[in-house]
């Protein structure tokens, strides 16, 4: 007889397709012996291992799948695939975000940059509190997100936290372009920005404005700088949106302007020329309490015109 004549009658419902190449011509049958499941657990937890990181750095520089900061890159920057990245520590903690001291360089540590790591926060513990006025003007083109975002699930919160990165990372790259006084954007991976870090080469973080006890001449040059970026700003249509003496570093007797995620399109934002008078005031008032005299409503009425609002 030919081969189909021995046809198997087991009705179908009860076939079962062979999972595994072996079922076809089985060697054996029953269970595996303990044993030989606690061998095989070892070969697969080896082959899925991680390869580890040379030099005891955390992580590899993750360079290559990140958008990058404007050309041409600074040359202390380090931008080799082999370079991996090191954690220093927390340099500042804040309701929306950490931001980290990171050592990135090759793991024979020939060439080596520190960067400042600032991550937001997972979405469980992400409050952006008072972000409705300046998410105004920033809208994704699905309804679905909006909505999100506007009800404040756990998605629209990652949501409005991608935001906040772009935003940040696209005002630093534009702000660094022309010359105004901010750290340069070196990538954003996500919500993970690494910036140029304003310090000391030991990682000691340059101070903010706010710690300061500068002498009258220190305090007159430090407000020059300071209106001087204000107008570089206005002059892109630009408010920082939450301006304080605490949101300037000064290094080597230069401010630079820090933590910009809220910063505000004064034309699209209803609420720009609001916000860009607030900031006037709010770094007026540290300076005229320190002695300094200063003209708040002449400065705003100016860097309002600057900026093209009536």
């Amino acid at each position: 007889m030919r081969q189909h004549d021995f046809e198997d009658f087991t009705p179908r419902s009860r076939r079962r397709r062979p999972r595994f190449d072996d079922e076809i011509n089985p060697v054996r049958s029953g269970r595996l012996t303990e044993q030989e499941r606690q061998r095989l657990a070892r070969v697969r937890d080896d082959s899925y291992a991680e390869p580890a990181v040379p030099g005891g750095a955390d992580r590899y520089s993750t360079w290559d799948s990140a958008e990058h900061g404007p050309r041409p890159h600074p040359v202390w920057l380090v931008t080799e695939l082999a370079a991996v990245d090191t954690e220093l520590g927390v340099l500042k903690t804040g309701k929306e975000a950490e931001v980290h001291l990171l050592r990135r360089g090759l793991p024979d540590r020939s060439r080596e940059c520190l960067l400042a790591a600032k991550r937001y926060r997972s979405s469980e513990h992400r409050q952006f509190h008072r972000d409705s006025g300046y998410l105004e003007g920033r809208r994704m083109r699905r309804s679905r997100e909006n909505r999100a975002m506007a009800q404040r699930t756990s998605f629209g919160r990652n949501l409005i936290a991608e935001q906040w990165a772009v935003a940040e990372f696209a005002a630093l790259s534009r702000l660094w372009t022309i010359g105004a006084p901010v750290p340069y954007p070196v990538q954003r991976d996500g919500t993970e920005l690494l910036l140029e870090f304003v310090g000391e080469p030991d990682g000691t973080a340059a101070p903010r404005l706010a710690q300061l006890r500068p002498e009258p001449e220190e305090l007159r040059d430090l407000w020059f700088q300071t209106i001087g970026a204000l107008d570089v700003l206005a002059s892109e249509g630009l408010a920082h949106g939450d301006l304080s003496a605490y949101n300037i570093l000064v290094h080597q007797g230069r401010i630079v302007l820090i933590d910009l995620p809220q910063v505000v399109d004064v034309v699209a934002n209803p609420r720009g020329a609001e916000y860009l008078t607030r900031d006037v005031h709010n770094i007026s008032a540290w300076f005229a309490a320190r002695g300094l005299q200063v003209e708040a409503d002449d400065l705003a009425f100016d860097l309002r015109q600057r900026a093209g609002l009536r």
